[in-house]
């Protein structure tokens, strides 16, 4: 059996039938849940605060969670083309930082439903704790910085 590989957006589209995936998606999702609720032991909300191994992993842990939600992520075909629109993740300037765009085809209308798209993704994270700032770069692109926040004493 293959490792479970989750769709960043920066590369291809995740191979196989989409019911296997979305089955695939859920059960390693349900797993993170249970390794918040077995790690977050001093937490109010065990599962409303990313575990160690998800500030370990933040790529990997958010691009989990928004596919869990049902956000579509980008993909590239072969050649490096965009071909589907949707999140593409990677790391942030600042370390443990995720980086969160909109991307599309060309003509896709991307840039335009980014704003919504990302606000979406955004509501997303915050549910399960993670800290999601919106911003605005070069050419007026909005982009998300998401981040676990600080630890801290245990909240109850």
């Amino acid at each position: 059996m293959a490792e479970f590989e989750v769709a960043t957006g920066a590369a291809g589209a995740p191979s196989g039938d989409d019911r296997e995936r979305r089955a695939a998606v859920r059960t390693a999702f349900e797993g993170l849940l249970q390794i918040r609720r077995l790690m977050n032991t001093d937490a109010a909300d065990p599962e409303g605060v990313p575990a160690e191994w998800e500030r370990r992993r933040p790529i990997r842990a958010v691009a989990l969670a928004l596919e869990a939600a049902d956000v579509p992520p980008s993909a590239v075909d072969a050649d490096g083309h965009r071909v589907a629109t949707g999140y593409c993740l990677g790391p942030a300037e600042r370390a443990g930082v995720v980086r969160v765009e909109w991307l599309g085809p060309p003509g896709s209308g991307a840039g335009y439903a980014a704003q919504e798209a990302l606000r979406n993704c955004a509501a997303v994270l915050r549910r399960l704790g993670w800290e999601a700032l919106e911003y605005r770069g070069p050419r007026r692109r909005h982009h998300l910085e998401v981040e676990p926040p600080p630890p801290g004493p245990p909240r109850r």
